[in-house]
């Protein structure tokens, strides 16, 4: 079948928006508190450590439920596996606002909406592959990745102004109703699928999930990709978990810092809203991810030993812009190569194998460094690291499937 005998519905659009703001809203409620750690530690009258804990939860829930989501994600489809999430979002992040004074009760809504989260971020290729014909299916993961980075941003700048203006609980209130919000208007609003899928009859069945799991480890390009994210995604959790005390010693300030960090962030969002876009237009998945990883290996080297605030912010940038616009790209090559296992299990086990690796390297370089001490040993393992991921991704073999419209 010729690709314009594809028909495509501008309703997948609608679908994006809301997946766009669901994804957001999650992201949001990840690090309500991060911004305000100190105001919330005296507030709660607990340490900074139970602080981070409200952040951590995610990482760990992760753990168990990335799997159980993506098969109820891709053996029911994404009405019930994100609309699953979205319910427990609305629902606990509405509670997290009712009980705002609790730090007890914040914990519990907290574990809540991290159940939700895999069955919201495991669901990006898949929305791809239900809504999207193949040549948009990196620049909707690109947008839907887009959307996580917004929401960090968002709370970042938000969370801090309207505990200011408003105090703990009614700050956490606004949140909670912007997420039952959000909720409602992705369940009302969602659809499984459109009228005819965006490809050829036939080629929108997948395996099962559990066989798809055996087809995907059989696959070498998985398996290197899969040690590809357990990296490069451990790393950028490490790197934005620990950013302040990687630049202190060098005399950067707290304020410089958290600059640093939303600099990444930009980087990310224009990363994300480009290099997805590119691959789609060119056909090509594998020479942008290897451009990915050697882009942010100068980020790295900048952010482990500049003592310039100037060159500091480039740096920063660069590997925003480079390490997070991979995701997407590498999302939909996984889809790609491991056709016809579901996406959201292909899709899922990079996400985990960076969960994973994420703890691994946030524990990991505080156990490295005392308190107040440098980051640049542990900066240094992981620029090794970034380097040998250049390797294993030229191991790589380009999809054969970018060049069609057949999945």
């Amino acid at each position: 079948m010729e690709q314009s005998e594809i028909k495509v519905y501008n309703y997948r659009w609608v679908i994006l928006f809301i997946y766009f703001i669901i994804n957001l809203l999650m992201q949001i409620q990840w690090i309500t508190l991060a911004p305000i750690t100190s105001e919330a530690v005296k507030y709660y009258n607990v340490s900074a450590m139970q602080i981070d804990l409200l952040s951590l939860i995610f990482m760990i829930v992760y753990l168990f439920v990335s799997i159980p989501a993506s098969y109820i994600i891709d053996t029911w489809g994404i009405r019930i596996g994100i609309g699953i999430g979205a319910l427990l979002l609305g629902i606990f992040g509405f509670m997290k606002g009712f009980y705002g004074a609790s730090y007890t009760m914040i914990v519990i809504a907290q574990i809540g909406i991290a159940i939700g989260q895999p069955f919201v971020l495991n669901s990006v290729t898949k929305v791809g592959a239900r809504w999207f014909p193949l040549h948009e299916r990196a620049t909707q993961a690109g947008i839907s990745v887009l959307a996580q980075f917004v929401g960090i941003i968002i709370a970042m700048a938000l969370t801090p102004l309207l505990f200011k203006m408003y105090g703990m609980e009614r700050m956490l209130m606004i949140y909670g109703i912007a997420a039952l919000a959000g909720a409602v208007i992705f369940i009302l609003f969602n659809r499984e699928h459109p009228p005819t899928p965006p490809c050829p009859p036939g080629h929108d069945e997948r395996i099962s999930v559990f066989a798809g799991l055996k087809h995907i480890m059989k696959q070498v390009d998985m398996r290197y990709l899969i040690l590809v994210f357990f990296i490069s995604l451990g790393i950028f959790n490490a790197v934005t978990t620990w950013i302040e005390q990687i630049v202190h010693p060098r005399g950067f300030t707290i304020t410089e810092a958290g600059i640093c960090g939303a600099l990444m962030m930009v980087g990310g969002i224009t990363g994300a809203s480009i290099l997805p876009f590119l691959s789609d237009k060119m056909r090509k998945r594998k020479i942008f991810i290897v451009i990915t990883l050697i882009g942010a290996v100068p980020g790295m080297v900048g952010l482990t030993f500049t003592a310039s605030y100037c060159p500091l912010l480039v740096s920063c940038f660069v590997l925003g812009f480079f390490l997070m616009a991979g995701a997407p790209i590498c999302f939909q090559y996984s889809a790609e190569v491991s056709y016809p296992a579901p996406e959201a299990t292909s899709q899922g086990l990079l996400l985990l194998a960076g969960q994973i690796s994420g703890i691994i390297f946030i524990f990991g370089m505080d156990i490295m460094t005392a308190a107040g001490a440098s980051k640049t040993p542990a900066m240094l393992i992981f620029i090794t690291m970034m380097i040998i991921n250049v390797f294993l991704v030229l191991k790589l073999k380009e999809s054969t499937l970018v060049k069609t419209d057949e999945i």
